[in-house]
């Protein structure tokens, strides 16, 4: 199937008539402007209707009061290669989650590759490879030219400083999950990961009992000992540790606490609970641990947000932010915050039609999901209304010119 390239520029869009503005910075969570101005892909202005100048622009978007936010970041996803999943003989799940608003994922190790490489020449190639991979992609729009960050090796004992290094110097910015290879104790893990630091390469690490066969228990002892930039599915992926082990890494270590949609979803609504009481929410990210053996999951951030939301008593402006402005500044990415400057990646919604809720944040805070209206990566309109949400009470529309 033909693809439509997503290398071009995106011009001046003008996106005004906006009924609510989510930044994504849960400091500052809903921004007081109608109009968002973009030029060539990037953030040039935000205000009122006023402030879109007409001259130049090339599309006009009219939001028709519904809701524009930072299109989501799915912190942890398992790809492999192109928009295929071995895991569940899938194909098209990459594309699928942009119609759940996913506008950026985040590789924890390309772990269900068939044969993964495993001694240390393989896995740096593998990764080295994924990461070329999955940037050519997005270029070639495969997967709907969603921002794919890829390449993430798994940690195998044997490895020293040099390969760090040649990893870091070849492009790789990720560590795939700590504990799915070899590599399973503290002391081993903590000079591996004070090694990626050093070069520039985040962490993550299993948190949980084991997850597919060959990972094992990684407790909180392991995890602290570590020390991995992000400690991954904190609720477990799928079992999760004991609440009171949970609670520990919150407040004994400093490092992002993310929860997945494939995970325990009561230690989930605690972990958000507690991170709210420990005044630490913006290290709270997002993610689905998917593919995985549950599937597949399109809607995987949205139902995170509205579980968390509705479940652990948290503003749904503030959830919102967990899935964008939290990961983009944990995660170190220019996407994810609505400011001047940034990329132009957004999520246009509304609450799903017969929702219970009057406005799109009621909704989400009574436990829905909204609808999605138009995905934007980049300033281009990537998809409209989405196939897979529930339908949106009111679209955003391109204007004709």
């Amino acid at each position: 199937m033909a693809v439509e390239s997503v290398s071009g520029k995106s011009g001046r869009v003008v996106i005004r008539n906006i009924g609510l503005l989510l930044s994504g910075d849960i400091d500052q969570p809903i921004l007081d402007a109608s109009t968002v101005v973009v030029d060539d892909g990037i953030i040039v202005a935000i205000g009122n209707d006023s402030d879109g100048d007409a001259d130049g622009v090339g599309t006009v978007i009219d939001c028709r009061g519904t809701t524009l936010a930072p299109g989501l970041i799915d912190s942890h996803v398992h790809p492999v290669f192109g928009d295929w999943t071995p895991r569940q003989g899938q194909l098209g799940w990459i594309e699928s989650s942009l119609h759940g608003g996913v506008t950026t994922m985040i590789s924890a190790g390309e772990v269900h590759l068939p044969g993964r490489p495993k001694d240390i020449v393989g896995l740096k190639a593998l990764a080295i490879t994924a990461q070329r991979s999955f940037e050519g992609m997005r270029g070639a729009g495969v997967g709907g030219g969603v921002k794919v960050l890829a390449g993430a090796p798994i940690l195998e004992q044997g490895m020293v400083e040099q390969d760090f290094k040649d990893l870091a110097d070849a492009g790789v910015t990720l560590l795939g999950e700590v504990g799915l290879g070899t590599v399973k104790a503290g002391y081993e893990a903590g000079p591996m990961v004070a090694w990626a630091r050093k070069y520039g390469i985040q962490s993550t690490i299993h948190t949980g009992g084991p997850s597919i066969p060959g990972s094992g228990l990684i407790d909180s002892d392991v995890v602290l000992e570590a020390d991995a930039d992000v400690i991954g599915h904190v609720n477990g992926g799928h079992t999760a540790l004991p609440y009171k082990h949970v609670c520990e890494l919150c407040e004994r270590s400093t490092r992002a606490l993310e929860i997945v949609h494939n995970g325990n979803e009561r230690i989930a609504i605690l972990t958000a609970r507690h991170a709210m009481e420990l005044k630490c929410p913006h290290r709270i990210i997002l993610g689905t641990d998917g593919p995985a053996g549950s599937g597949v999951q399109p809607l995987g951030i949205l139902r995170m947000v509205a579980l968390i939301s509705s479940m652990a008593d948290i503003p749904a402006e503030i959830a919102f932010g967990f899935a964008t402005g939290n990961t983009a500044r944990m995660r170190n990415l220019r996407q994810g915050l609505i400011e001047v400057g940034r990329p132009a990646d957004f999520v246009f919604m509304d609450r799903a039609q017969h929702s219970a809720g009057k406005t799109l944040l009621e909704s989400v805070e009574l436990g829905d999901i909204p609808g999605v209206g138009m995905v934007m990566i980049d300033g281009i309109v990537r998809c409209g209304r989405s196939r897979n949400t529930p339908p949106a009470e009111q679209v955003a529309i391109v204007v004709p010119r």
